[in-house]
């Protein structure tokens, strides 16, 4: 595989969401681990859907929390709804080979 299939994956990886409990973290983990060394791009990039899939799940989790008062149920449809949307951005800007940055993503992993 080229190093723009291996910057495709970092972010198309986070759909692992829909096959195994917690697959938004661990495939862009699995990712990133594997190939940041050899590909500098595969470093940056993975780390950005990384952060984001993180940040996501920290939002997943406060409107969980929410459900109680009745305002996390759109919280959460507002939240998976923007989780794809973005993902499929920045796979179509992985494709055409740049870089892309998340929007309201804590940088935790730098």
């Amino acid at each position: 595989m080229t190093e723009k299939n291996w910057h495709l994956l970092c972010h198309l990886s986070a759909l692992a969401m829909f096959i195994i409990p917690f697959g938004n973290i661990v495939g862009p983990l699995i990712i990133w681990l594997l190939k940041k060394d050899e590909f500098p791009i595969v470093d940056q990039e993975g780390k950005e859907s990384l952060n984001f899939q993180i940040t996501v799940s920290i939002a997943v989790f406060v409107a969980g929390i929410l459900t109680f008062v009745l305002i996390g149920i759109p919280l959460l449809i507002l939240i998976a709804l923007a989780n794809i949307i973005l993902i499929i951005m920045a796979s179509v800007e992985a494709n055409n080979g740049r870089a892309y940055k998340y929007p309201f993503n804590l940088r935790l992993i730098k």
